[in-house]
């Protein structure tokens, strides 16, 4: 059960590292209390170093690729209101479609896609009847190209900038908004997970992730409809893919995230 203070309250996934701890310390930091939640343990260790922010932090260690993960979450929240909800829980499946693990794949749609959907379904009714509220989501730089081996994990991410935009326009005049994050390579522990190490992206200088949340959350907080995230270079390649044709952008894409390309 989440615990009771006079601060306003913000829930945040997959906040055990990267992007998502750096949301969840923006919120700490702008005195927001925070129930984190991650499939790992180390969501626990997240806690206690945000807790030296001096707010209530709560965390839930719980698989949100799950009904259940999800449903948990949900309880835990015990009806306190929610005033940010920061659904940023995703993992990568790197490599050619043909090869990959299919297991693999539909796992990660069941996280990157269903914890969105299932978790915003729970939450974000509650928000609208108090006409309060605000809800992020992280996206990616590549939400709106084709991303060649990582076909299905560039689908996932294109499913939640379609998601997020039009529950934004449903939810117009309701006192709630909805942004979405698009960062582009950032500095987290993704490309390894995603077995990308390999290959041109995942060699590449990242942004650093604390940046990418401190503009994820000001956008947010500002009612923002999108937000590229990290440096100069990412900013431009999210505008760009914003105007190529899509066998352009599969092209250029699919030379950085090629197997073996890091050596060429």
């Amino acid at each position: 059960m989440a615990t009771m203070t006079n601060r306003k309250f913000a829930v945040i996934t997959g906040a055990s590292s990267g992007i998502g701890y750096h949301l969840a310390k923006e919120c700490a930091e702008h005195d927001l209390d925070v129930l984190v939640c991650a499939e790992s343990a180390d969501i626990h260790l997240a806690a206690e170093d945000l807790r030296t922010t001096g707010v209530a932090v709560e965390s839930l260690q719980a698989d949100l690729a799950t009904t259940e993960g999800c449903r948990e979450l949900a309880a835990a929240v015990a009806g306190r209101p929610v005033h940010a909800l920061l659904l940023n829980a995703g993992v990568g499946v790197g490599g050619a479609f043909i090869d990959t693990a299919l297991e693999d794949e539909l796992r990660m749609i069941a996280l990157n896609c269903g914890h969105t959907v299932h978790v915003a379904k729970l939450l974000v009714p509650d928000m609208v009847d108090r006409h309060d509220g605000h809800v992020l989501i992280t996206g990616s730089e590549v939400s709106t190209s084709p991303n060649p081996f990582q076909a299905v994990y560039g689908a996932t991410k294109a499913f939640v900038m379609s998601f997020g935009e039009a529950l934004r326009y449903e939810l117009e005049d309701t006192g709630v908004t909805v942004t979405v994050l698009q960062p582009g390579a950032t500095d987290t522990e993704f490309f390894e997970r995603a077995d990308l190490m390999d290959t041109k992206v995942g060699q590449q200088e990242k942004d650093d992730p604390a940046q990418v949340a401190k503009q994820g959350f000001e956008a947010m907080m500002n009612g923002k409809d999108s937000v590229a995230g990290g440096g100069f270079k990412s900013r431009m390649e999210t505008l760009i893919n914003e105007l190529l044709p899509e066998t352009v952008k599969a092209r250029l894409a699919g030379n950085k995230t090629r197997p073996g390309s890091a050596k060429h």
